[in-house]
């Protein structure tokens, strides 16, 4: 296809495409999947080689968020019936954090429920990520509290946080239908002050809210604009007691060319396959590593993803490589620009390929990461998932959805039962 030749053109030289050939890509049909797939996969390939980064999320504080996010679990009223919990200390958060790193995580994303941090807040969060990077040397740590006062970034940044997370979730037209207690413009500005921190940004979207395809298209370009280094793709986990548990209108097809989007606008950053993966591209999860270079380790804010050790079977199956410390994410370009602004994030030895990173959730603003590209240990023995009733949805998509899948997080971190990486 002249379509892909001319967007794998465009890629490799860092060029973005226009918003035609973005929903373009959306629109392709079944017969042209794996076209799509290889084109995006030699974008991918260019800048990140066939490495694989894994990132844990640590869920700080979960549930009771006064927000009012409508996929979110931890939402205001929601009936979800999630874990809720108040502060983990520093070194219950770093020794759940252990098990992701023993798994081969190399970033730990710390995230809490709630509108945005007091400075009280920042300074308990300081502490945990000292504890952190005291017990576990060379890893990456990204902060995810919500919406930033002036300074608190600052402050996050001198006490060793690589990355700050704060997703976009859709397009700016369509915000206001998601969310009333905060604005879009909030999240941009939000975004804009990790930036100025020399926090690496970190920035994703929540795809299958009912949105259309030019929203799609608004919120990846948006985030290029920001100039994310790492963006968080989640897809929404219609949650049973939240206001779009209704909401099924993905296929593994539509996530793949989801992600295939994502990478040819903002084809160097490092693309995170976040929450709701396992519900949506499930047998198709493999193909998904051949378009985006990160993946969550395990479980997420308030939702049991795939086994840790089923993660690390599929990488390595499919052919690819777990990311190591001492390997630069980001590529050589990014990671230098990233270091001339004070960042932490991809600061070693630059290596072949690259990439930068988080969301939500990934790990999402708010409770957002809640999407869920949420937190807590990887999925593992421990106790059996507990299933979430199935969504009475009569739609066409809904037809194939998989409501077996959504099961509420029971172990790990805030809980009487151990981590299990």
């Amino acid at each position: 296809m002249d379509l892909l030749n001319t967007l794998v053109e465009k890629g490799l030289r860092r060029e973005s495409p226009t918003r035609e050939e973005a929903l373009a890509v959306l629109a392709t049909s079944d017969d042209e999947l794996l076209d799509v797939v290889a084109a995006a996969g030699k974008v991918r390939r260019q800048w990140f080689g066939r490495r694989v980064k894994l990132n844990y999320l640590v869920n700080l504080k979960s549930g009771l968020c006064p927000e009012d996010c409508s996929y979110c679990s931890q939402r205001l009223g929601s009936k979800a019936d999630i874990l809720k919990y108040t502060w983990l200390k520093p070194g219950e958060a770093s020794e759940a954090a252990a098990a992701g790193i023993a798994g081969g995580a190399k970033r730990v994303c710390l995230v809490a429920s709630g509108r945005g941090p007091t400075d009280r807040d920042v300074e308990r969060v300081g502490r945990t990520i000292e504890t952190i990077k005291e017990q576990n040397e060379g890893v990456e740590v990204c902060a995810c509290l919500g919406l930033l006062s002036d300074g608190q970034a600052e402050r996050l940044k001198s006490a060793g946080a690589d990355a700050y997370n704060h997703n976009l979730n859709t397009s700016e037209a369509t915000y206001g239908g998601i969310t009333k207690t905060h604005t879009y413009a909030d999240r941009v500005d939000t975004v804009r002050k990790a930036h100025a921190a020399g926090l690496s940004a970190c920035s994703g979207l929540i795809a299958g809210m009912g949105e259309a395809d030019e929203d799609l298209v608004d919120v990846v370009f948006a985030l290029r604009e920001l100039d994310s280094d790492s963006v968080p793709v989640n897809f929404l986990i219609p949650f049973e007691g939240t206001p779009l548990a209704k909401e099924w209108n993905l296929t593994p097809q539509r996530c793949l060319r989801i992600l295939a989007m994502v990478r040819f606008v903002c084809p160097d950053v490092e693309v995170r396959i976040a929450g709701g993966r396992e519900v949506h591209l499930r047998s198709m999860q493999p193909l998904a590593l051949h378009i985006a270079n990160s993946i969550f380790l395990g479980d997420y804010l308030t939702s049991e993803g795939q086994a840790g050790r089923a993660d690390l079977d599929m990488i390595a199956d499919a052919g690819f490589e777990v990311e190591g410390a001492g390997t630069t994410t980001l590529p050589a370009h990014r990671a230098d620009a990233l270091a001339a602004a004070g960042g932490g994030c991809g600061s070693h030895a630059p290596a072949d390929g690259g990439c930068g990173s988080e969301a939500s959730a990934g790990c999402g603003g708010h409770a957002d990461a809640a999407a869920e590209g949420g937190c807590g240990p990887c999925g593992g023995h421990a106790e059996a998932p507990a299933t979430a009733p199935a969504a009475a949805s009569a739609s066409a998509s809904a037809s194939e959805a998989r409501t077996d899948l959504v099961a509420v997080r029971r172990r790990g971190a805030g809980t009487d039962i151990a981590p299990n990486a």
